[in-house]
């Protein structure tokens, strides 16, 4: 379940960020804002939910 606070990859092969990682920051009609940090830019870029998939944190063992 995508949800804010949730980081998230872009599946969508046509789309410009695809396979990009980011935060999602807001969710409202199954649409999410998704904020890219890189260097010295942030972008916040809205996508459909059904572009998205959640990605699990690799913690340390």
């Amino acid at each position: 379940m995508i949800l804010p606070g949730s980081i998230v990859r872009v599946i969508n092969g046509d789309d410009t960020y695809y396979k990009f990682e980011g935060i999602v920051q807001r969710i409202g009609d199954g649409k999410a804002g998704v904020l890219f940090e890189g260097g010295n830019w942030d972008k916040i870029v809205t996508f459909n939910l059904s572009e998205l998939e959640e990605v699990n944190p690799k913690g340390k063992k």
